[in-house]
């Protein structure tokens, strides 16, 4: 584990606000580190005191289940405990501001991991605190949670680059982003399949594209369906109407309904892998029966989620 551990050292005591404060080897080596703790996991060696000395809050503004028992976990195991504030809990709610927020628990805290509304938050507070920012989803991306993701890619294929991921949705949500930007930085390929409303900003496609004239990953955006799934290796998913969005469930049902993942995609292409970050909503944007179908590793990919958070603390705090 040692000679992994060597391969972050350089990511020591940074933030994690994108998944593009990554590069391709920074990502790959979480990757590994992850693969390493799971195998280790499996044979009962699950506590590692490399965390010993250090306190790290958890402030969260939006719900939680696979983010916020992962890190809680990933922290005990680690041989420390993580201190959970909901936003509502804290002076936040009654408008103390964010730096002073920041700039207090600084004093007290190694690290800390945000879920938020707004990406702006999360950068403001990264501004007056001095250790790693982890950004545990906002409304522009959700890295953590991409991080997982290759990593279950690579325990089914045992490689990323040149692997072809379809996804199929809202394409311009933060899985979609932080998925379309990581997918750039390792050479792994990507269609987007929306609505043009719903697809990547020009910004967002713009970083994207450059990104992936470096790693020779391939970028497509497209609305049609058929042709686009055929000869992926992954096709994923997410909500149509992510946390925030309720205001605008019914538009959004409405035009995103024939993106659905179902059986018929299946058909086309009976050799891919379901993926999806959860929760999900049986009957909108995927069916009972591909979640629950022999193509889904659903399960395996929030199991996931706590391999690479341990992998992801210790990068930034050992």
């Amino acid at each position: 584990m040692k000679n992994i551990i060597n391969n972050i050292k350089g990511m020591r005591g940074r933030d994690l606000l994108s998944i593009t404060d990554l590069n391709k080897q920074e990502i790959l080596s979480i990757v590994n580190l992850a693969e390493y703790i799971k195998t280790l996991s499996k044979i009962g060696v699950k506590s590692f005191n490399y965390l010993v000395d250090k306190k790290v809050a958890l402030i969260f503004q939006k719900h939680s289940t696979r983010t916020r028992a992962s890190f809680s976990v990933a922290l005990q195991e680690l041989g420390t405990q993580s201190y959970y504030f909901s936003w509502n809990e804290l002076q936040l709610a009654r408008g103390e501001s964010i730096r002073d927020t920041a700039s207090v628990l600084n004093r007290y805290f190694d690290a800390a991991i945000l879920r938020v509304y707004k990406h702006s938050d999360l950068e403001e507070f990264a501004n007056y605190f001095d250790g790693p920012v982890i950004n545990a989803l906002s409304d522009l991306e959700h890295p953590c949670q991409i991080l997982s993701d290759f990593f279950t890619i690579y325990e089914k294929f045992g490689k990323l680059e040149g692997i072809k991921i379809s996804y199929i949705g809202d394409g311009n949500n933060n899985v979609a982003i932080s998925l379309l930007l990581g997918s750039a930085i390792l050479g792994t390929n990507i269609t987007i399949i929306s609505p043009k409303r719903y697809q990547p900003t020009s910004q967002i496609l713009e970083k994207a594209q450059i990104i992936a004239k470096k790693s020779g990953s391939s970028i497509r955006v497209t609305e049609e369906i058929k042709n686009s799934m055929l000869d992926a290796n992954i096709i994923y998913t997410d909500t149509f109407v992510s946390m925030g969005m309720e205001s605008e469930k019914e538009i959004r049902l409405k035009e995103l309904k024939d993106y659905q993942v179902n059986e018929k995609i299946f058909e086309l292409n009976p050799n891919a892998y379901f993926m999806h970050c959860a929760p999900w909503h049986l009957g909108e944007e995927v069916t009972e029966g591909v979640v629950y179908g022999k193509n889904s590793i659903v399960f395996e990919q929030a199991e996931n989620r706590l391999h690479t958070s341990k992998a992801i603390l210790i990068a930034l705090l050992k």
